[in-house]
């Protein structure tokens, strides 16, 4: 079964800081937001967990294996780099939606994000190695069937990225309404969702939604693992084999 660690990134006083002292330059905005956002990946990528940036002020991350030290680590390594500090909502639970909203509640309540006073909040338990397990984490890689002769070498760039968000955005939708998994976009023509464990019926039953909410063909590749690179590396190889067999569903389903 999935036992889900995720962590809240959430920037603190961030609307505030960029209008003060008065409107900062959109482009060096944009610049921080990327290299805090790559510098995270890293950060968590080397203790085999994922991080997805969302809205950027705010960034989740799955976090199976990671510890109080570790998350401490990221906002002295951010304190000492950016200026801005960051939060920290650990939350743990038996699906990503109800990990999610436990990491959120950590933080809202110690206080607004937008409270100035409220600065580098490290609040939550990880799961203790005793309750992890080899499957805690499963992830489900999504592509698009053949989204470069569909779109990419037919649609203008800007219409092209519009079907796929579409896409997203029903796909998003219906694993967190329906089946309490997390999507995020991560370029291209890739969603990477944290779900709970899921039957094959139930990925082509989502893969079938979005075919008729979105008008977009999809494949998926699901891994299941001890962290999030584990289950992430699986989820990669199943979807190889999805496009090698020509197949919609592979994996550890």
């Amino acid at each position: 079964m999935t036992n889900a660690q995720v962590t809240l990134v959430q920037l603190d006083n961030y609307g505030p800081w960029t209008v003060t002292p008065e409107p900062r330059r959109e482009a060096d905005l944009q610049t921080m937001q990327s290299r805090l956002y790559a510098d995270l990946s890293q950060f968590f990528g080397t203790r085999d967990g994922y991080v997805f940036f969302t809205r950027f002020d705010n960034m989740i991350a799955v976090t199976n294996g990671a510890d109080l030290e570790d998350h401490a680590r990221i906002q002295e390594s951010i304190r000492n780099r950016y200026p801005v500090t960051v939060s920290l909502g650990i939350g743990t639970g038996p699906n990503p939606t109800d990990a999610l909203v436990d990491a959120t509640a950590h933080l809202q309540a110690a206080g607004s994000a937008q409270d100035a006073e409220r600065r580098e909040v490290l609040s939550g338990q990880p799961l203790a190695d005793e309750e992890r397990a080899d499957d805690d984490v499963h992830i489900a890689h999504f592509d698009v069937n053949d989204a470069t002769g569909k779109y990419t070498d037919e649609l203008d760039a800007f219409s092209t990225f519009v079907r796929i968000e579409q896409g997203y955005a029903a796909l998003m939708r219906i694993l967190h309404d329906e089946h309490d998994g997390l999507g995020f976009f991560v370029g291209g023509d890739n969603v990477v969702a944290l779900c709970p464990e899921l039957s094959r019926a139930d990925y082509e039953h989502v893969i079938e939604r979005v075919r008729e909410e979105a008008n977009m063909s999809l494949k998926v590749g699901v891994g299941s693992g001890y962290t999030a690179t584990d289950a992430g590396m699986a989820a990669k190889h199943a979807l190889e084999v999805c496009r090698e067999e020509g197949t919609t569903v592979e994996g550890d389903v």
